[in-house]
């Protein structure tokens, strides 16, 4: 390993050969390893060793200082064992055990630990010296774990959900996991946040490091809650713990990285599956993770409860029909764009037709439909994944977003070659989607023959059902929002008192708001000639058009949201 690992060093310029040459006299008098002799020396930093290892390898590395484990993890591998091949083991999940080693190719130390122990063996590379220091500090003194116990018994309490780490392309075994008080406390701690997260209907959990805390916060109904505010001491592990679990590179600390955690989670007695999409970004006072959950339960596949008016939704099912052509879903990030097109797709969806998705991420895995990750690294990108998807005999295409020039372009070719095209945009309405093609670089003629229908959507929090009551709103509030006279004298406004359901927050779940422009051959005409969005606008509402604001006035008199919701997600 010296021999290599002076290599490596040299080729990476970290080191010369002379200062190589210097370490290695040295190590002949004084002993030790070379990576401990060439930091004594100041060389080379501890993190500089690992970060090389990592990149060599290809394995995740780990900074041992920021790491603690839970006793009974370290009684699965011998005090004897872990010196002699110079590994620490980490955490114990499902029949998985994750050891920190300074050689990720010692196959006979991994063979022996894994006859030893009885589980698979997975790597992490961590130096020379803080292999030395962890082995002395969990084989030589508990003290430590034990403190760390007893900061978070306040924080995680005495009750944990099962919590296991599924692979994300091989079954896990089913067995059940040590109880919460066995494990690791940031093990705990971390399951924790993830178990209370799907208790309590978050789609996103915020993990925020500040100057002088360190905050978690889950986005409930569209609206951020903070929750805890773990010791700030834990924060590079914590950090840590979640990296793993996302199959990141914890050395790396001064980029975004994106990864997936997949779980399998036991709730009142069912097992249930989880994905969670990872995504950290550098900051000021350390790296903030954002995780999305994907809660297949929380996916509704049918159209007519998804919050359409009846002849928005008319709309909607007779342009997904057609076979051919482009219809568009358009709104702002976390606006379940995706759950309408695969709602469309569900509907779709039969033994005689191909379709093909090309998405980014795959958010949630449909029988019989071909989905396709996008890789931009390797470059497929939505582009050359529809270049491919054309000489696979689709019938129906799902796009993830239409981004640039060169997307929009082979997607509107498609749509006019007999094919059906679903795809996402992030603008403002329905009557702006057209201009926002325009500006892309499509011609007016290709914009109004190949687009069929533009959905606009926007989600607003739904009343509790449990605590809605009659709430008197003035006749011009009422008026102003969008109210006719008479409608204004007619409505009855509800809001949501507040209560244990909601959690006194007057709201439980949320509904979508919809504005649907089917192009028909009067607005192609207007495309043509390069009407503006008002213009267009102008036709459509003629015709018809549901818009947002609108949408939103027929559910708050429908008592499903609130005036204040409304005006916060549409304009007149």
């Amino acid at each position: 390993m010296s021999g290599r690992l002076g290599e490596i060093l040299i080729k990476e310029s970290l080191i010369t050969s002379g200062q190589l040459q210097q370490a290695l006299d040295y190590q002949k008098q004084h002993g030790g390893r070379l990576g401990s002799c060439l930091m004594k020396m100041g060389f080379i930093t501890d993190d500089e060793i690992t970060a090389v290892l990592s990149r060599q390898y290809g394995v995740p590395s780990i900074n041992l200082k920021y790491y603690e484990v839970d006793a009974n993890v370290i009684k699965l591998i011998p005090q004897e064992t872990a010196v002699r091949y110079q590994v620490v083991p980490l955490s114990r999940v499902g029949s998985t055990l994750t050891i920190a080693m300074t050689d990720p190719t010692n196959v006979f130390a991994m063979d022996d630990i894994k006859f030893m122990t009885g589980f698979n063996v997975e790597p992490v590379v961590a130096s020379e010296s803080a292999i030395s220091e962890a082995i002395q500090k969990f084989y030589g003194d508990t003290q430590s774990v034990e403190e760390l116990t007893k900061v978070m018994k306040d924080l995680t309490g005495d009750e944990s959900e099962d919590l296991e780490l599924a692979a994300e392309e091989q079954e896990m075994d089913l067995a059940a996991l040590e109880k919460a008080a066995e494990e690791a406390p940031i093990i705990k701690l971390v399951n924790l946040i993830l178990t209370d997260a799907v208790k309590r209907g978050a789609s996103d959990i915020h993990v925020e490091p500040y100057e002088k805390e360190l905050r978690v916060r889950f986005r409930v109904d569209g609206v951020l809650q903070s929750v805890m505010n773990p010791p700030l001491k834990l924060k590079d592990a914590i950090t840590s713990r979640v990296k793993i679990m996302a199959k990141l590179d914890i050395s790396e600390k001064r980029l975004p990285q994106d990864g997936r955690i997949m779980i399998k989670y036991r709730r009142d007695g069912k097992r249930k599956e989880l994905d969670f999409r990872v995504s950290t970004v550098p900051t000021l006072f350390g790296e903030k993770i954002v995780m999305r959950l994907l809660d297949k339960e929380n996916l509704r596949l049918d159209m007519t409860k998804l919050g359409f008016e009846p002849e928005s939704l008319a709309k909607f099912e007779r342009a997904i029909l057609r076979p051919y052509g482009m219809v568009l879903v358009t709104g702002p990030t976390g606006s379940v764009k995706t759950n309408t097109l695969y709602s469309s797709v569900a509907r779709l969806n039969t033994p005689e037709t191909n379709i093909m998705t090309a998405e980014d991420p795959v958010e949630f895995q449909l029988a019989g439909i071909n989905q396709v990750q996008m890789k931009e690294q390797i470059g497929l990108n939505f582009a050359a994944a529809l270049r491919a998807f054309l000489r696979q005999d689709p019938n129906i295409i799902l796009v993830g977003e239409v981004r640039d020039f060169e997307t929009a372009e082979i997607a509107v070719k498609a749509a006019l070659t007999g094919h059906l095209v679903l795809s996402t945009l992030h603008t403002n309405d329905a009557p702006s989607t057209i201009s926002r093609l325009m500006n892309m670089g499509i011609e007016p003629f290709l914009v109004a023959t190949s687009v069929n229908l533009i959905c606009a959507q926007r989600l607003v929090r739904r009343v509790c059902t449990n605590c809605k009551e009659p709430l008197q709103v003035p006749e011009q509030a009422l008026l102003d929002a969008g109210f006719s006279p008479e409608e204004a004298k007619s409505v009855t406004i509800c809001h949501g008192r507040g209560c244990g359901t909601c959690n006194k927050g007057g709201y439980k779940g949320r509904v979508g708001l919809y504005e649907v422009m089917e192009i028909n051959d009067e607005l192609r005409e207007l495309i043509l000639v390069g009407a503006s969005a008002l213009e267009l606008k102008k036709k459509a509402l003629d015709q018809g058009m549901v818009t947002l604001r609108r949408s939103g006035l027929l559910k708050v008199a429908a008592g499903l949201t609130t005036l204040e919701e409304v005006l916060r997600e549409s304009v007149l």
